[in-house]
C-alpha cells in the first residue's frame, strides 16, 4: 500500500489524496468524514451504507446514496425493520440502488436488531460511541480510501454486532463506519479538514 499523501486541489484545499479524485468525494471528505454524529438515523444508514460498499468503491455508494435514502424510508430503522419479503422484491428490482440480495436483507435485519437494541441501550449512539477509542488511533494507510483497515475497537464492535446477530459489519467495514461518523479522526496531518475535525471531536458531546 502506498504511503497517505496530501494533495492540494485547484482550489487551493488540501486534502488526503483519496478524496481528490471526484467533486463528490471532495465535498463529502470536507464536509461529513470525520466529524462526529450521534443521530441513530444518520449512524444506521452508515452501517448500511458501509456493508453496500463490500467490494465496491465508496464513490458508486455515494453517488447513489440518495437512491438508498428513498429506497430505504430514510434509513428510519424502525420503519425498515417493518420490510418483508415485498419489500426485498421491490429493491432487487430498483436499478438505482445496489441490487444484492444478501445486502439488501442484511439491512432489513440490522433494522430489526438496532430497535432491539435502542430498546435495551437507550440509543444506537450511545452504544457506538462506547467503542471510541480511548486514545489516539493506531496509523493506518489512507491514501487508497476510507476504508482500508481495522484496529482493536473496530474488531471489537465488529465482533459484538455480530454475537447479535448483525450481517455485513466485518472488522474493516466497521473502522470506516467510525472513520466517517468521527469516532476517529484519521485525516492526515496538512489536511485542511483535520484541524475543523478535531475541534469538533473536542467539543462533541458524546452519547451517554
Amino acid at each position: 500500500m502506498s504511503e497517505p499523501v496530501i494533495i492540494r486541489g485547484e482550489d487551493g484545499v488540501s486534502r488526503c489524496s483519496w478524496a481528490d479524485s471526484a467533486p463528490e468525494y471532495r465535498a463529502y471528505h470536507d464536509r461529513e468524514w470525520g466529524f462526529p454524529v450521534a443521530d441513530d438515523v444518520r449512524l444506521f444508514e452508515k452501517l448500511s451504507l458501509e456493508g453496500f460498499q463490500s467490494g465496491l468503491s465508496w464513490l458508486t455508494i455515494l453517488r447513489k446514496r440518495e437512491a438508498f435514502r428513498r429506497a430505504f424510508a430514510g434509513f428510519d430503522f424502525d420503519r425498515v425493520a417493518a420490510f418483508g419479503e415485498r419489500d426485498v422484491e421491490r429493491l432487487l428490482g430498483d436499478a438505482a440502488i445496489v441490487r444484492h440480495r444478501g445486502k439488501i436483507e442484511a439491512v432489513v435485519n440490522n433494522a430489526r436488531l438496532a430497535t432491539e437494541l435502542v430498546r435495551e441501550q437507550g440509543s444506537l449512539a450511545g452504544y457506538l460511541w462506547r467503542f471510541e477509542p480511548a486514545g489516539p488511533a493506531a496509523k493506518v494507510d489512507t491514501a487508497a480510501g476510507p476504508a482500508v483497515s481495522h484496529t482493536p475497537e473496530s474488531r471489537a464492535l465488529a465482533r459484538d454486532l455480530k454475537r447479535r446477530g448483525w450481517r455485513f459489519v466485518g472488522p474493516t467495514t466497521v473502522y470506516a463506519f467510525m472513520q466517517a461518523m468521527g469516532l476517529v479522526n484519521d485525516h492526515l496531518h496538512g489536511c485542511d479538514a483535520r484541524c475543523a475535525v478535531e475541534r469538533a471531536r473536542e467539543s462533541f458531546e458524546r452519547p451517554g
